[in-house]
C-alpha cells in the first residue's frame, strides 16, 4: 500500500511536470497577446417596444480589449463579424433604465480585459401623435404700389409624432414666408415648422407632410407702375479710354399718378438727367434725378445711383533696336554683346505707351560671376512706368563674349 501511494505521488508529479512542459511549448508557439480590437464594434439595439422611443444619446460603438492567443487574434481580425455587441431592451417600459451590454465573440479562448462602455443608460418615452392646424406666418410688405391678396395653401392640418415630452411642447405648426419688396405672386413649397409657446422650433419630431405649397397673389394698385431706368449720357470720354460698364440702382423704379390713364400711356422706360462724360478718364459714382412727366411722382428715393466704369484702351507697341547694357563684368575683363540691340514689344494703356520715352526702359544682361568665354544670355527689361508689361523680346537670347581687353600696338612716328 505504501509502495502504491509512493508511486501515485510520483505519477501526479510527473503528470504536472509534463503538463507544464506542454503548456510552455504551446505558449511559445502561440503566445497570448493583449490587444485592443482594431475597430469599434457597432452596438446593436434589440427588443425595443415599437410604441417607445429612445430620447437620450447612447453610444453607437463599443471598444474592447482582450487577452487571447495570437492564432485567435488572427481569426478575430480576419472577420468583420467576429465580435458583436448587443443592448437588449426587451420588456422595458417607459422611464430610465441601465442595461448591460452583451458581447458575442466567435473565437476562443479569450479573456475580456476591458470594455467601454460596459452598460448604457436609456431613457424610453411613449411615442404619441397629434394633429394641429397649419398657420401661414407672413413677414414684411410688398413693394410700394403693390398689395397682397388672400393666402391659399394645399394643406390645412399637420400630423406630428415623437416622444411624448416633445409633442406636448408644441404650441402650433406654421410656415413662414416674406413679402418684403415682392412685386410678383408667390407660389412655392415651404417647409413646415412646429414651435413652442416662445416660438422656438421644436426639433426631433416627425412632421407629416414636411412641406406645403403656398400661393399669395401680388398685384399692383391703380395709378402705380414700374418703369425701367435708362441712363442718359453726353460727351465723350478722354482719348485712349473706353466705357466698360454703366449700371444703375435700382434698375426699376415705381411711379405714381392720380391720372391712371397717363401712367398707363407712358413708355416702359424713364430716363435720367444727362450725365456728362466729356474728357473723363476715371470711374464715376454719382446720383441722378429722373426726367418725369408732369403730374407723375417717383415713389421712394428721388434719385438713382449710377456707376460708370472707365478704363484705358489696351494696345501694344514695338520699340526697335534698344541698346543692351552688360552689367556685372569682372574687373580686368571686357564684354561684347551680339547683336548690340533688341526689339521689345510692350503692352499697356494707349495713353501710357504714347507717353513712353527712352529713359523709361532699359535692357541689360547680367555677367556677374562669368569668366572668359562665350555665353548665350537672356536680356532683362526694366520698365519704370506702371501698367506696362513686356510681351516679347526679339531675339530672346543674345551672345556675350567675355575677354581680356586687347593692348593697342604702338605706332611708330614717321621720320
Amino acid at each position: 500500500m505504501r509502495l502504491f501511494a509512493k508511486n501515485l505521488r510520483t505519477f501526479f508529479l510527473a503528470l504536472a511536470l509534463g503538463l507544464s512542459v506542454w503548456l510552455s511549448a504551446v505558449s511559445a508557439a502561440d503566445p497570448n497577446e493583449v490587444r485592443a480590437y482594431p475597430s469599434p464594434i457597432q452596438l446593436e439595439i434589440v427588443g425595443q417596444d415599437p410604441s417607445l422611443v429612445i430620447t437620450n444619446e447612447i453610444p453607437s460603438t463599443v471598444e474592447v480589449t482582450l487577452r487571447a492567443p495570437r492564432s485567435v487574434w488572427e481569426s478575430l481580425t480576419a472577420r468583420e463579424d467576429a465580435i458583436g455587441a448587443t443592448l437588449d431592451l426587451s420588456g422595458l417600459s417607459s422611464g430610465e433604465h441601465t442595461q448591460q451590454i452583451q458581447l458575442t465573440i466567435t473565437e476562443r479562448p479569450y479573456q475580456l480585459i476591458r470594455m467601454n462602455p460596459t452598460a448604457v443608460t436609456v431613457n424610453l418615452e411613449s411615442l404619441i401623435s397629434r394633429t394641429l392646424p397649419l398657420v401661414v406666418s407672413l413677414g414684411g410688405q410688398p413693394a410700394a404700389g403693390y398689395q397682397a391678396g388672400d393666402t391659399t395653401r394645399d394643406v390645412t392640418e399637420v400630423s406630428i409624432s415623437g416622444p411624448e415630452s416633445l409633442v406636448r411642447q408644441v404650441e402650433r405648426a406654421r410656415v413662414v414666408t416674406s413679402l418684403d419688396g415682392a412685386r410678383e405672386s408667390i407660389d412655392k413649397a415651404l417647409p413646415i415648422e412646429v414651435v413652442d409657446k416662445e416660438n422656438n422650433i421644436v426639433q426631433g419630431l416627425t412632421i407629416n407632410p414636411e412641406s406645403v405649397r403656398v400661393n399669395i397673389p401680388i398685384s399692383q394698385q391703380g395709378g402705380f407702375r414700374d418703369m425701367a431706368v435708362k441712363v442718359v449720357v453726353q460727351g465723350q470720354q478722354a482719348p485712349g479710354y473706353r466705357i466698360e460698364n454703366i449700371s444703375v440702382f435700382p434698375p426699376v423704379i415705381t411711379i405714381f399718378s392720380e391720372d391712371t390713364e397717363l401712367v398707363n400711356e407712358l413708355p416702359g422706360v424713364v430716363e435720367t438727367l444727362p450725365l456728362d462724360l466729356q474728357d473723363r478718364n476715371e470711374d464715376i459714382s454719382t446720383r441722378l434725378s429722373l426726367d418725369l412727366p408732369e403730374n407723375v411722382t417717383l415713389v421712394g428715393p428721388q434719385t438713382v445711383q449710377v456707376q460708370v466704369s472707365i478704363s484705358p484702351i489696351q494696345t501694344s507697341v514695338t520699340l526697335p533696336n534698344l541698346p543692351i547694357d552688360v552689367i556685372g563684368v569682372a574687373e580686368g575683363l571686357s564684354a561684347q554683346v551680339f547683336p548690340q540691340g533688341v526689339d521689345v514689344i510692350l503692352s499697356g494703356p494707349v495713353p501710357v505707351l504714347e507717353a513712353l520715352s527712352a529713359q523709361d526702359i532699359t535692357v541689360s544682361v547680367d555677367a556677374n560671376g562669368l569668366e572668359i568665354g562665350v555665353y548665350q544670355l537672356e536680356p532683362d527689361v526694366d520698365i519704370f512706368v506702371e501698367n506696362v508689361s513686356v510681351r516679347s523680346i526679339l531675339p530672346e537670347t543674345v551672345e556675350v563674349v567675355i575677354a581680356v581687353p586687347s593692348t593697342p600696338t604702338p605706332t611708330a612716328f614717321p621720320p
